[in-house]
């Protein structure tokens, strides 16, 4: 955090010009891996941790499914595409990225169902980091909500959301 404090506090020191242009170059490049270390931390022997995170993109659209555990992600995912994604009547009970494709007016649309997120994500509670970090790679981010729960879900989730930049 102190690295990336200090690139951005240079870049604001430094003249924008034709002869600056380069170093300000380096300056974002620089900024802009610690900010991809800082969301997705390199786990140095930690084998298999994220494992069923890594979704190849397909189609011309990516949606990612975020909520609460238990709004029925993984019930959406199977009505809309046919794939399927274990439901049950218990949290948790999709762990890792599941992706589904459907077609809507001539365009693939990737939908991907993740594991429930809680809150405290964004401080890396429940894999939460994990789960965020591939909604960063969607297109579209939908968020699933149960009707029953009360509307301050959606502003937790909001939270939990932009805690990771996703507005």
């Amino acid at each position: 955090m102190q690295k990336i404090k200090d690139i951005e506090d240079e870049m604001a020191r430094t003249q924008k010009n034709k002869a600056t242009a380069h170093h300000l170059g380096l300056l974002k490049a620089k900024l802009a891996k610690l900010r991809r270390e800082l969301l997705a931390p390199s786990s140095k022997g930690g084998g298999g941790v994220g494992e069923g995170f890594d979704v190849t993109k397909s189609g011309d659209a990516r949606v990612g499914l975020v909520g609460f555990p238990s709004v029925g992600k993984s019930t959406l995912l199977n009505k809309l595409t046919g794939t399927f994604s274990e439901v049950a009547s218990y949290e948790f009970t999709t762990l890792t990225c599941i992706p589904g494709v459907i077609m809507y007016r001539g365009a693939k649309i990737q939908l991907l169902d993740l594991p429930g997120i809680i809150e405290g994500a964004k401080d890396g509670k429940g894999r939460g980091r994990q789960v965020i970090s591939t909604a960063r790679t969607c297109n579209c981010i939908l968020i699933v909500l149960d009707a029953i729960k009360p509307i301050t879900h959606k502003r937790i989730i909001e939270k939990e959301l932009e805690g990771f930049g996703i507005r």
